[in-house]
């Protein structure tokens, strides 16, 4: 290995000295540069000791009259030292190595949080497998910075990870939104082509967007009622809309043929497209209703219902959990779900 741990380092491309802070694989090391951290291959970095030997001497020059303060005129700045604003992302760096037949192998993820903005935020961030936090932290991350979350084992992407994270301003704007919760989930499969992708690319990450630009706040409209209550609509209290909803059910058939009775010559997307509505109207009214339970009836079958109304569930807050075992009376065709 060409590096260790502590060796001084300069990047090539702009001249600027770090060090090594970690060994992260054959080709790639964690470097840290004017205390920001990041990966870099190892041809894009050099020792620092030839570049300050080559360096050329700084001849004197004759001194010059002073100049004072309010006759300097302003310096533009370079190009290279303006930021350009791209949002703010989650950053997945494998960490590879070599398995016993010598080939190379993600052990774990590093999982970053980059702000690649000209705001400084406070953030609440959670991550889960299957609905279950695995890691939860509160802290803030400067303009243009990047924070160093955790590591998650590369053997738990099966159990599809999701990542929320509930950003805010530090510095507080009545234009604003006070607050604003973005959610990422990963199917595994997806992931491992992105692996093979950055490889092949030879890329020193693996990157997903939350968001370009923090939301504005936009107030609600005022809406006027009078006219709707003179065209015979009614008009309920907000503390008695319980009162006034559809009752809720503790049990929903998604059988098509309990949905509609034209379902015959409709394709498998709009069938599909009848079920999950059905199930959302029944869902939105159990928590409505604050059901402790509900139980979904959505068959065996080839399993497509089944694995969106979980994909649906996984980020919902009101949901405490959810499970699909074996029941006499519906087999393995149903979905109990228990509510916060």
């Amino acid at each position: 290995m060409k590096y260790e741990v502590g060796d001084e380092i300069i990047v090539l491309h702009s001249n600027e000295e770090g060090r090594v802070v970690e060994l992260m694989n054959d080709k790639m090391v964690m470097i840290e540069v004017r205390g920001v951290k990041f990966p870099a291959y190892m041809d894009q970095i050099d020792f620092p000791y030839f570049y300050r030997f080559s360096k050329k001497k700084v001849v004197e020059e004759p001194k010059k009259p002073k100049v004072f303060l309010d006759n300097i005129p302003k310096e533009k700045p370079q190009p290279s030292q303006i930021k350009t604003e791209d949002g703010v992302w989650i950053v997945l760096i494998p960490k590879f190595s070599l398995d016993d037949f010598n080939d190379e192998v993600v052990d774990i993820l590093k999982i970053y949080l980059v702000n690649k903005t000209n705001t400084a935020y406070t953030f609440i961030y959670k991550q889960q497998f299957l609905n279950e936090t695995n890691f939860e932290i509160h802290n803030q991350i400067g303009a243009f910075q990047d924070f160093y979350l955790h590591d998650i084992d590369f053997e738990k992407v099966n159990d599809s990870p999701s990542f929320t994270t509930d950003f805010s301003l530090v510095n507080q704007d009545k234009k604003k939104l006070a607050h604003y919760e973005t959610a990422l989930k990963i199917k595994p499969k997806q992931l491992f082509q992105r692996i093979e992708e950055m490889k092949d690319k030879n890329l020193p990450s693996i990157t997903y967007k939350l968001f370009d630009i923090y939301p504005d706040y936009i107030p609600e409209d005022k809406f006027e009622l009078s006219p709707l209550v003179a065209n015979g609509f009614k008009i309920y209290e907000v503390g008695k809309t319980r009162q006034n909803l559809e009752p809720a059910r503790s049990i929903v058939d998604l059988h098509i043929e309990k949905l509609t009775d034209d379902w015959k010559g409709l394709s498998n997307r709009q069938i599909l497209d009848i079920q999950l509505k059905e199930f959302e109207k029944w869902f939105d009214l159990a928590i409505a209703h604050r059901q402790p339970s509900l139980i979904v009836i959505h068959g065996i079958g080839k399993g497509r219902l089944k694995e969106d109304i979980h994909d649906f569930l996984k980020p919902k807050k009101q949901v405490k959990s959810f499970i699909n075992k074996y029941d006499s009376r519906f087999g393995f065709g149903a979905t109990e779900i228990l509510f916060n």
